[in-house]
């Protein structure tokens, strides 16, 4: 497989910023996001809830409300097109057939009085121009087949609450596919599953993507998750993004103070010792609310300077696609000393 940034791009995100208007003030959610997704390329958006991942791909979707929510800046590039430019009617024939996302607790996205077969059916033939509703039945049938679902000709007529949360979960992925999308947002698709099935549903989405050549952004904030499903990685703090690489060079070096404290978190029974307590990275998250501008991680950053307490650190090039952003590396020589640190 050839390296994922010489594949075709087929998502292109530009200083995405969403902000929500309320009584005490403007939340900037997100605020400057920029990324671009290859084909065939799982790629893991990670960090704390609050940090933005879910409105960074409910944004690329069209789907915040407004109000008190509004893509106020940015791009979203999709086969050469802005789709946070167009139209509702043209974003339609997008969202669910090119640009598909499962959510976090499938029952509250499957309608509970249709049966699944009804509700596949309706997709199906929404986005497919001149599929027949038969036609559509046995689609939905080989869709249930591939996600595994047994005895599929039987279940595609049950209700949702015949099915167990795992197997909600694998109807949600059928019918996300079913259109052969080129991009699945998987956003914490495992969070209302018990450890087993999650490891079902995750290996599910992996062996798709690479059987389809679908694209993935897989949201969480289980760095375990993204070690075993990413390419590459995103690490989000107060609605930007701090840090991006690929996956195997984050974990080898991660630049940011917060990704390295994210990374020293996760149990490990290779280095951790008996009855040593768990790194927990120390204070809150920040209030977005009118954030100054400044590093937001400053307040719980053990190696804070005072320039990180005046002003937005720039996004440093670490070499081969590593970017970073933070006062350690803005000059050659901080960018030296800092890289020898964090190697040794």
């Amino acid at each position: 497989m050839s390296p994922v940034n010489d594949r075709e791009v087929v998502l292109d995100v530009r200083n995405l910023q969403t902000y929500f208007k309320t009584d005490a003030g403007i939340v900037k959610a997100v605020d400057g996001v920029s990324f671009t997704l290859h084909k065939g390329q799982t790629l893991g958006i990670v960090g704390e809830s609050g940090s933005g991942k879910s409105v960074t791909n409910l944004s690329i979707m069209r789907l915040i409300p407004s109000p008190p929510g509004k893509v106020v800046g940015g791009e979203a590039i999709f086969e050469g097109t802005d789709i946070l430019a167009l139209e509702e009617k043209e974003m339609r024939t997008i969202r669910g057939n090119k640009i598909s996302m499962i959510f976090q607790d499938p029952m509250t996205s499957l309608n509970p009085f249709l049966r699944i077969s009804t509700q596949m059916i309706e997709t199906i033939r929404l986005h497919t121009k001149g599929i027949s509703k038969n036609e559509a039945l046995e689609r939905s049938i080989e869709m249930l087949k591939l996600v595994g679902i047994p005895s599929a000709k039987k279940r595609v007529h049950a209700y949702p609450h015949q099915f167990s949360g795992g197997m909600r979960q694998r109807v949600m992925i059928a019918m996300a596919l079913s259109c052969n999308a080129e991009i699945l947002i998987a956003d914490e698709p495992t969070t209302a599953l018990d450890v087993t099935i999650q490891a079902q549903i995750l290996d599910l989405i992996k062996n798709l993507s690479e059987k389809m050549g679908t694209s993935v952004i897989l949201i969480t904030h289980d760095l375990g998750v993204v070690a075993g499903m990413c390419d590459e990685v995103c690490v989000m703090y107060a609605g930007r993004i701090v840090e991006k690489a690929e996956t195997e060079k984050l974990y080898a070096f991660p630049a940011h103070p917060y990704t390295e404290g994210l990374i020293k978190s996760v149990p490990r029974m290779d280095t951790s010792k008996k009855g040593e307590r768990l790194y927990s990275i120390e204070g809150q998250p920040p209030n977005v609310i009118d954030l100054p501008p400044c590093c937001p991680f400053h307040p719980r950053c053990p190696k804070a300077m005072d320039v990180c307490r005046a002003s937005y650190a720039p996004i440093t090039d670490l070499g081969e696609g590593h970017e970073v952003a933070c006062w350690l590396y803005n000059s050659e020589e901080e960018k030296a000393v800092a890289l020898k640190e964090a190697q040794a």
